[in-house]
């Protein structure tokens, strides 16, 4: 299977550890020429060999530079460093014995390199750029000089010395590329997934759309109706009191509609309205309680005082109620809800008595449209849409077991786009 090359916005970091390991390599290149001359009395050409060594250093200098600027690293500018690093070992190694050297394998980590940072055609070439480079030290390089009997073991010694530095640095650099990899591979399932519930979000909004459409004529319908029929039954009390609940029920879904058709596309303020947090809380728990008048509610406030002031925000209130009634359908004997705020974040929990959830329904939870209720009790879109609707205000939304039975929801809610400076 070929490897998924990494994207040009990888490249970057690459560079960044291109910059690291050169400095290493600088620095043991260094040091093995003045280990070389002055401790094993080798005559090597030493001026040369610091020049190429200071231009390679002046190269990596060049190179932080251009990571600060604004810019992004390119696939094919990365190649090209790669390319000069090839270029400069090709020059120390012509100057000290060229294929004999034992340092020679050492451009296998500029190929190692190529092909876990970049595409196959990239690898491809630098594997043909080496080959050939190692060819030409085969028949133009400046000989070793001879000490007699010393000179296996030194090339023992350098083959040792130049694995060790290999494994030291293929295995950094790697681990390195594969962690940009991984953070890669994250990031793209992350954005899949929020494309997926995106999709559904949009397909829901048009579903609801449309059904607001289709309702408005045979809810205008039934009001006609019902007013005809309380002038019809105005001489009979009970039927024109159970006229007047139906009308009043037709009324509260029109009302309804015109919520959702008003509330479309406003994500600042419910008619512009600033509450204090505490206010609002309390202001949405007792909207929802004349909504649930059988349902035991047990509340708790705690915060900053005094508490910020944020703007009503409709589509917030409504998923915080979609979590109190999914609390209020597990156990309607109690609901305990519990708020902490400070300036900068706030913390709800809901919690309920009721069976408790399966590691499944954890797993599932808030990913996609699910009911764990009987078939017509629920349409599975409450939690989900609750999920998606903090997850826009960069909040989180948990779900866990608590002791004693029953299931927790944890609402983590920053504050930042919600006050009123």
């Amino acid at each position: 299977m070929s490897q998924k090359p990494l994207s040009s916005s990888s490249s970057s970091p690459n560079l960044r550890r291109l910059v690291a390991f050169r400095g290493v390599v600088i620095a043991v290149q260094l040091l093995a020429v003045l280990v070389a001359v002055y401790g094993l009395d080798i005559p090597l050409p030493l001026f040369p060999l610091l020049t190429v060594i200071a231009a390679f250093a002046m190269l990596n200098v060049l190179t932080i530079a251009r990571l600060k600027m604004a810019a992004a690293v390119t696939d094919g500018e990365l190649f090209g460093h790669l390319l000069l690093d090839v270029t400069a070992l090709s020059a120390l190694l012509y100057l000290t014995g060229g294929s004999s050297n034992p340092f020679v394998s050492l451009f296998l980590l500029s190929l190692t390199m190529t092909a876990v940072a970049l595409p196959a055609v990239y690898t491809w070439a630098m594997a043909v750029i080496t080959a050939v480079c190692y060819s030409a030290l085969m028949f133009f390089y400046l000989p070793l000089p001879h000490s007699h009997g010393s000179d296996f073991n030194l090339h023992v010694l350098g083959m040792w010395f130049k694995f060790v530095l290999s494994a030291g640095l293929v295995a950094w650099f790697v681990v390195r590329m594969g962690n940009t990899v991984r953070e890669r591979d994250r990031a793209l399932a992350e954005a899949r997934e929020k494309a997926l519930r995106d999709e559904q979000l949009v397909a829901l909004g048009t579903l609801a759309a449309g059904a607001a459409h289709e309702l408005g004529t045979p809810l205008a319908t039934m009001a006609v109706l019902t007013k005809e029929l309380a002038r019809e039954h105005a001489l009979q009390p009970e039927a024109a009191d159970r006229l007047r609940i139906l009308r009043d029920q037709v009324d509260r879904c029109k009302g309804i509609l015109t919520t959702m058709a008003a509330s479309a596309g406003q994500v600042r303020a419910e008619a512009g309205r600033g509450l204090a947090l505490d206010v609002y809380l309390q202001d949405m728990l007792d909207h929802w309680r004349a909504m649930r008048p059988g349902v035991v509610v047990a509340q708790e406030w705690t915060g900053s005082q005094p508490p910020p002031r944020i703007v009503a925000e409709q589509t917030l209130t409504q998923a915080i109620l979609n979590m109190l009634n999914n609390a209020a359908d597990a156990s309607p004997e109690l609901v305990e809800v519990q708020g902490e705020w400070d300036a900068s974040e706030l913390r709800l929990v809901i919690c309920d008595r009721g069976p408790g959830l399966t590691p499944a329904i954890q797993a599932q939870a808030g990913k996609a449209l699910f009911t764990t209720k009987e078939p017509g009790q629920g349409l599975g879109m409450g939690l989900f849409l609750a999920h998606a609707t903090i997850g826009r205000f960069g909040g989180s939304v948990q779900l866990f077991n608590r002791e004693g039975g029953g299931a927790c929801t944890r609402l983590v809610l920053p504050l930042a786009n919600l006050v009123i400076a």
